[in-house]
C-alpha cells in the first residue's frame, strides 16, 4: 500500500468516526485528492463533493474566489487558497475542506513562484480558514502532484486530530 493510500484510509476512517463530510477544491492536483478517497470502499460516507477548478474562471464561478484576489495575488497564493477553501465550504455540505493551488511544472514557474510551490487551504465549519505553503524540491510534475495529495491528506488528518478524539 502506498503512502497516499495509507493516508487516504486514515482520513476515511477518522472522518467516518467523527461523522464529518469532506469536500476538496483542487487546481494543480486536478481531482487527485478526491480520487484518493474514492478509491476506497466507504468513500461515500465522507466525500461530499470535489471541485476541480483549474482555471481562474472556474475558481471564480464555482468557488466565489474574488477576481480582485486573483489579479492582485495570482492563482498560486495564500489568498487564493484561503478563498478556495472558504468557497468550497460555503458551496457544499462538508464539515471540512482542503484546497490546493500551485505550480506543478515542469514549466510555468517564475522567480517569485517557482515550480513546486504549492499553497494549501483548510476550512472547517465555525473556524477561520488557514493556509500552508510548501516548496517541493522536485520539478517533475507527477512528483509535485503526488506530494501535494499526500500533504493535503496529512492536513486533513492534522485538522481532525487537533479537534480531539
Amino acid at each position: 500500500m502506498s503512502d497516499i493510500e495509507m493516508l487516504a484510509v486514515k482520513v476515511l476512517r477518522t472522518f467516518e468516526e467523527r461523522g464529518w463530510m469532506l469536500a476538496t477544491a483542487e487546481s494543480c492536483t486536478g481531482g487527485m485528492i478526491a480520487a484518493a478517497i474514492t478509491d476506497l470502499t466507504g468513500a461515500s460516507n465522507v466525500l461530499e463533493r470535489g471541485f476541480v477548478t483549474y482555471s481562474n474562471e472556474a475558481k471564480v464561478e464555482m468557488l466565489g474566489v474574488s477576481p480582485e484576489t486573483l489579479a492582485a495575488h495570482g492563482a498560486v497564493s495564500a489568498e487564493t487558497a484561503r478563498e478556495m477553501a472558504a468557497g468550497a465550504l460555503a458551496h457544499s455540505r462538508a464539515d471540512v475542506v482542503v484546497s490546493v493551488t500551485g505550480v506543478a511544472g515542469p514549466g510555468g514557474g517564475t522567480a517569485e513562484k517557482p515550480v513546486g510551490l504549492v499553497w494549501f487551504g483548510l476550512a472547517m465549519k465555525g473556524q477561520e480558514p488557514r493556509t500552508e505553503k510548501r516548496q517541493f524540491a522536485s520539478s517533475e510534475r507527477a512528483l509535485v502532484r503526488r506530494d501535494s495529495v499526500a500533504t493535503a491528506l496529512g492536513l486533513l488528518l492534522d485538522a481532525a486530530y487537533a479537534e480531539g478524539p
